[in-house]
């Protein structure tokens, strides 16, 4: 199953420490974690969306002129 990643693959990704992806499943804030067995996996799908809902606003309406 390519579209999951582990707690290691994600934090590489997303160029993190492994210690920020766990906090974030403790704060329930990062992509949402699924449990297969005694592991952990992040959907692709979810984690882009996670990504999408974190963007920064689009500055350029607030550009002064």
């Amino acid at each position: 199953m390519d579209d999951l990643l582990s707690p290691t693959e994600l934090a590489a990704q997303l160029k993190v420490p492994v210690s920020t992806v766990y906090r974030w499943n403790q704060e329930q804030t990062g992509p949402t974690p699924y449990r297969i067995g005694k592991h952990i996996r992040y959907r692709r799908a979810d984690v882009e969306a996670w990504m999408e809902g974190r963007a920064a606003p689009d500055r350029s309406e607030h550009v002064q002129v």
